[in-house]
């Protein structure tokens, strides 16, 4: 699976930024992509053109495979979950061969689903399979050594389950970890992505920015970047994002701390900037791309504007100072970020830092009504109007533009209608809500990002919990690449092999603070014995948290949900994309290294850091 999209963590060591006013940082040359515009600019017009040139850079690429965008319009339909609980693994499905007629019969008094005569062939291989139908998911065996992929006639499909190491090596594929000897507050990172869709629809990106001080006695600071990108409806949004969110926010920031007298920007100031950044970036996506086709007034080029506004992304961007050593996480959609720190107790404690914004979130629905009064439908069965989960979100031009701007494109370019429902757009907004932290890297703080998928799966306590886990693990065993976490992780209890070294919050059960029940409590409610179902095996952190959410110590269900291909596996799971960032004091040697234990050899070469 080719992953040159893959953004690496990088530095602008080489790119020195210089400052244009006394006391506040300015930021040059913090694109690395080609066809990048400078930051610095003296007039609004330079700057929208910058803003243009970046959005019309690089073709797109899905962040685990590398496509350029199609000729024709595609949008993919979402399916609901609905099966996770339906996981059986009591049938065993057993096939008896002779002259080379096959039957699939169950010794679990289910129908066959073929037939034959002869007998098997005591020297054949026993292998498991999955049979895979509409509404069920059941395990059995299968005799035999050609391939299986079969699809039956009542469309069930029957595939061979992947071995344990074949598990492991496909959660795998993806991981990266990176040891950031900054000295400046953060002393590493970890991600991971496993696709559901075909191809996936998240995406993620990374970057450090570095202010040069003003003066020759001050100290230059780092502006750290994380994002995760929830895509839906196709992946080309949430790719715009991780070419364009990062560079958008970071100009804006850049302006106002250029143009702030008397000190540094005030927080509300530094929020507006973040929000600014967003939204100016949809427009683009949404407006801006439509005013170029009626321009253009070609289909071709429609096709491929517009796939961005056609699909949709939520976006979970945290930017952290290393001189304020303030953590602002700005939230579009549902992803969340969750941060894990430890109590005096010793046991680590997880504090949301952002909300779901759903239809089914009260306060989100509150504000649709207040702010389209009179529609009764603008939530309906927690979506807005009746159809999108995400009540803010990029890109999702159907709720979005005007009737006018929909019919122009219908009647020139295709054929697509809104809803009868919708009467005052727009109903759906890329304004993220920002919340400020104050973060203590002396502490050893983390930080975990990650799309909807992994908190359907997993409540906060949990993740910060199996985090916690790991950390002991690694600490137990002198990992070579945890070095740099060593102080911060020395004073960390002795480990248990069982409960989750991590306080129960009020929210542990799910659904606090706007945030929805994972689906997993939903249907198997708080069971007490899950406390032996976590485990640890991976070297990365996040691929850790990837595995568990799966089943965790309940191999067969881990195979089994890696197993399914798509477009099977939508109704089970979701695409996953975790990362979590670790906070503390390490070396200063100013690199960024691969942590190659806990990163995929994928076959080609890492980008020097």
């Amino acid at each position: 699976m080719h992953r040159a999209a893959l953004q690496a963590f990088r530095t602008t060591c080489q790119t020195r930024v210089r400052s244009v006013a006394h006391g506040r940082p300015s930021l040059r040359g913090l694109l690395s992509s080609p066809g990048a515009a400078s930051l610095h600019s003296s007039t609004a017009a330079a700057a929208a053109a910058r803003r243009q040139q970046t959005a019309a850079s690089l073709p797109l690429r899905s962040s685990m495979f590398f496509r350029r965008i199609p000729a024709a319009l595609v949008s993919s339909i979402v399916v609901g979950y609905g099966a996770w609980y339906s996981y059986n693994g009591g049938a065993s499905w057993n096939l008896t061969s002779a002259t080379g007629a096959r039957s699939l019969t169950s010794n679990a008094g289910q129908a066959p689903l073929g037939t034959t005569t002869g007998t098997a062939s005591a020297a054949l291989p026993t292998r498991t399979v999955l049979v895979v139908g509409a509404d069920e998911l059941r395990q059995g065996t299968i005799v035999g050594e050609e391939p299986i992929s079969k699809v039956t006639g009542d469309g069930r499909r029957i595939v061979e389950m992947l071995s344990p190491e074949q598990a492991t090596e496909k959660l795998r594929k993806s991981e990266e970890s990176f040891t950031v000897n900054r000295g400046r507050g953060v002393t590493r990172y970890d991600l991971v992505q496993l696709s559901s869709n075909d191809p996936i629809e998240d995406d993620h990106a990374e970057k450090i920015v570095e202010v040069k001080a003003s003066s020759a006695d001050a100290q230059n600071n780092d502006w750290m970047f994380w994002g995760v990108f929830d895509g839906h409806s196709g992946w080309t949004t949430s790719a715009t994002l991780r070419e364009s969110l990062i560079s958008y926010v970071a100009r804006e920031l850049n302006d106002t701390y250029k143009t702030t007298s008397g000190g540094l920007p005030t927080a509300d100031a530094i929020d507006l900037a973040i929000k600014t950044g967003f939204t100016q970036l949809d427009n683009e996506i949404v407006h801006k791309s439509v005013e170029k086709v009626f321009k253009a007034s070609s289909k071709a080029v429609a096709a491929e504007l517009l796939q961005p506004a056609m699909s949709g992304s939520c976006a979970l961007l945290s930017f952290y100072d290393t001189q304020s050593q303030l953590l602002r996480v700005a939230v579009t959609g549902d992803s969340r970020a969750v941060l894990g720190r430890r109590s005096e107790s010793g046991k680590w404690t997880a504090t949301a830092l952002s909300e779901d914004q759903t239809g089914g979130n009260p306060s989100e629905a509150a504000r649709l009504r207040r702010e389209h009064p009179g529609e009764d439908n603008v939530v309906r069965n927690g979506r807005v109007l009746g159809g999108l989960e995400p009540s803010r979100a990029f890109g999702d031009a159907v709720y979005k533009w005007s009737r006018e701007t929909t019919l122009k494109l219908k009647q020139g370019f295709f054929a697509r209608s809104q809803s009868p429902l919708l009467k005052t757009p727009p109903y759906v907004t890329a304004e993220p809500v920002v919340t400020t932290t104050k973060i203590s890297p002396e502490n050893g703080d983390f930080l975990v990002l990650a799309t909807d998928g992994l908190w359907e799966m997993l409540t906060n306590d949990e993740v910060v919990g199996l985090v916690g886990r790991w950390i002991e693990s690694e600490a137990r065993t002198g990992s070579s690449s945890g070095s740099s976490l060593e102080s911060a992780w020395a004073k960390v209890f002795g480990a248990s092999n069982k409960a989750l070294p991590v306080e129960q919050s009020k929210e542990s059960s799910g659904g606090g603070d706007g945030q929805r029940v994972p689906i997993r409590m939903q249907q198997w409610g708080n069971d007490p014995a899950a406390k032996g179902r976590f485990l640890v095996k991976d070297k990365n952190v996040a691929t850790h948290l990837v595995r568990n959410a799966l089943g965790g110590s309940n191999d067969e269900q881990v195979r089994a949900l890696l197993t399914l291909p798509a477009p099977f596996s939508r109704r089970y799971r979701d695409d996953l994309t975790v990362q979590v960032i670790f906070f503390g004091n390490g070396p200063k040697t100013g690199e960024v290294a691969v942590n190659h234990e806990a990163t995929a050899n994928n076959g080609a070469p890492k980008p020097k850091l």
